[in-house]
Parts: C-alpha cells; structure tokens; sequence
C-alpha cells in the first residue's frame, strides 16, 4: 500500500472504492476463496482504512500482519508456504482468479499491447504482468538482495520468472469483459464501479416492465447507494413505509391511490434486493437462505391481498370471505403458474408493479371484482394450455 491514487495523492490505491468497498477489501475476499492463513500488508503510514481491513480479517478468522518495508515480509513467511502476491490496484474476478491461481505455483500475464495502456507492468516483449502471482515461500528471501525500496510484486514477478516459475495467461474473454483491472485513479474506481455494477444486474432492459424500472434505477443511482454504506436498509424502510401509505389511503378509501403506492413498494423493495446482493457480493459473503427482499416481497402480496379485498368490498358489496376469495385465489395462481415458464415469461408473473398499475385503474373504473376474476381465469387458462417452460 504504498501507490499513490493519484499524482499529489496521499492515500493509497489500495483504498480506493469500488461497489463502497476498498480495493484491499476486494483483495482480501479473493485470498479469502484461495484459503490464505495469513494476510500481509505492505503500507509506510498507518491509514484508518488499514485498521478496517484489519477487522475483516481477523472476523474472517485470519492473521494479519503489517510492515512497512518487503524485507520483513522473510520473517513471516516459510520456505514450505504458498504464497500469493496481488498488486495494489488489481481488482480481479474472483471466479477467474481462483482457478488461475489454485493450479499451483506461476505467474499471470496477459498480453503486452493492451495490458500496457491500461497500467500493467511489461515482463518482456510480448507479455505483461497480470498483476498476480502464485511462487513458493523460499523466494521471498531473495528480496534482502533488494533496496528497501523496491517494489514488492514486481520485484518477487521477477524473481519468480528467473527461478523458473512458469507463467499462466488470464483468458482474453475475461479481460475483454472487464474482470480483470487495474484500477489507478478515482476517476476509474468510478467508471468501473458501473461496469461493475451493469454486470451482475444483467440486461438493464429487464424481462417485465417493473423489474426494467428498477434495474434502471439501480443501475443509474446505484454507485452512490452502495458507497453510502447501508443504503438497501435505507431502501428496505422505503419499502415498509409506502406499504404503511398504502394502507392509510385504502383506509380513507383512496383506493386507485393504494395501489400505485404498493406497486412503488414493491419497486423499492426490489432496488433493495438488488443492491443488497451487490454489497454481499462486494464483501464476498452469501445470502441468507431466506433474503429480506423475499420477506418484504411476501409482505407486499399480503398488503395487495388486503388492498384488493377492501376495494372489492366497496364496490361489490360482497361479505369478507366472498371478498377474499378471488384476490386470495389470484396471487396464489401468480406464485404457481410462475413455476412453469422461464425468463420474461416468469419475470411478468412476478411483477407486482405492473400488477399494482392494473388493480389501480380496475378500482378507479369501479371494476375491481370482474378485473380480478378475469386475471384469474387467464392464469389457469395459461396453466392449462401453454407448454411449461417454454417462453422466455
């Protein structure tokens, strides 16, 4: 940790932020999925990010040592270790670098020309460092040969090449897709964070209309909601209190009103999901086997359900359980009839926004009842009728 961010700078590279999570953060998960015991930080100035990282390590169960020069580096490391060396800057994919790395010991490069324009060091003629490497403990002795000065991982990638260590092409796919950076200024960390971003949220056109809305909305504010630190909690409480809105207007009989609210719920709700699974991603941990987006999803069909009853009742004059009934027997029908398609298909099924914008205009026309019962023949007859699983 000893490149500056950018010239004039005094933080570290190592700390700039994609996805709100520092770059030796990202660092730290892919040593974590490569099984490290030990985490050694090369930093001259003791920075309050580094005592972050510390923490997470320690949490995660690892040591964690820091230094300020790479010669100490021989006094923490056998001849018999395996040892992983990463450049500060590298953000790398960690399902492209553990199978790279886990084959044994070498060194990653890629090729020259463009490796070059974009801030990776060249080894010889036609390769460039990839920024990482695996080689045996016994040569980072060979650094005491060195100045205190030097630079760690070039130094042990050249070291390694002359002890023989062999070298490992990242695959040109992965670089194309930009799973494998260098990341050397704020102003990068930006730009890739949306690339990052864009990449796990897929086609940002999305397969329903709702689901598009929100990937959309994830897409464009979701840099500076992951940076915030907590803001799929924020969003989570956004959800919970247009679901309480819904519930006030359908208790002054605003009905049309409720559900427009409900479906902005479940559109929040779901821009919370999405950026909730970004942050675990980011920090390298999975989900939960029940997630609080699907709890707050479940929660919005009970609120749909009794929004629905309460309109039908207004306008049917129905009893309760006559009420209940079809709106019950119409988000059954959703969560079943969804098992059997794929892709936009399933996607539409489970759009409750577009759901939510159907139901308003069925109770501001005064048809709530027929619009329902009408959905819910429409659902068994596609259940019936369509083939399973074959419309995306």
């Amino acid at each position: 940790m000893t490149e500056p961010a950018a010239a004039g700078a005094t933080q570290p590279r190592a700390f700039l932020r994609v996805a709100g999570v520092t770059l030796a953060r990202h660092q730290l998960v892919l040593a974590q999925a490569l099984s490290c015991q030990r985490i050694i930080c090369i930093a001259r100035s003791p920075w309050p990010e580094m005592l972050a990282l510390q923490h997470a390590a320690e949490d995660a169960g690892l040591q964690f040592h820091k230094v300020s020069a790479p010669q100490q580096m021989a006094s923490l490391v056998t001849a018999t270790d395996d040892v992983f060396v990463f450049a500060e800057g590298l953000l790398a994919n960690v399902a492209v670098a553990v199978p790279l790395l886990d084959s044994g010991p070498g060194v990653l490069v890629q090729p020259v020309d463009a490796a070059l324009a974009a801030g990776f060091e060249r080894l010889d003629i036609n390769n460039a460092s990839a920024g990482a490497l695996r080689i045996p403990g016994r040569l980072v002795d060979q650094l005491h040969e060195l100045g205190a000065d030097c630079e760690t991982t070039s130094s042990l990638t050249r070291i390694a090449l002359q002890s023989g260590i062999p070298i490992r092409e990242v695959p040109a796919a992965d670089r194309a897709a930009n799973r494998w950076t260098m990341i050397r200024s704020e102003s990068q960390a930006h730009a890739h964070e949306r690339q990052w971003l864009r990449s796990r949220l897929g086609d940002a056109r999305g397969p329903s209309p709702g689901e598009a809305l929100v990937r959309f909305g994830v897409s464009a504010f979701g840099p500076s909601l992951l940076n915030t630190g907590s803001s799929s909690n924020l969003l989570s409480l956004a959800a919970l209190a247009l679901l309480m809105m819904a519930g006030g207007l359908a208790w002054f009989g605003i009905f049309a009103a409720s559900f427009v609210a409900a479906g902005l719920a479940w559109l929040v709700g779901r821009g919370s999901g999405l950026v909730r699974a970004a942050e675990r991603d980011a920090i390298g941990i999975s989900g939960p086997a029940i997630t609080r987006s699907e709890v707050l999803a479940w929660l919005i069909d009970l609120v749909l359900i009794a929004l629905m009853v309460a309109t039908w009742r207004e306008q049917a004059y129905g009893t309760a359980v006559n009420a209940l009934f079809a709106p019950l027997l119409l988000v059954l029908l959703l969560y079943l009839v969804r098992r059997l398609f794929v892709g936009r298909s399933a996607a539409l099924l489970g759009d409750r926004a577009s759901l939510a914008l159907v139901l308003c205009l069925a109770a501001a026309a005064g048809i709530i009842a027929p619009v329902i019962q009408v959905l819910c023949v429409v659902l068994v007859v596609a259940g019936l009728l369509i083939p399973p699983r074959l419309h995306g």
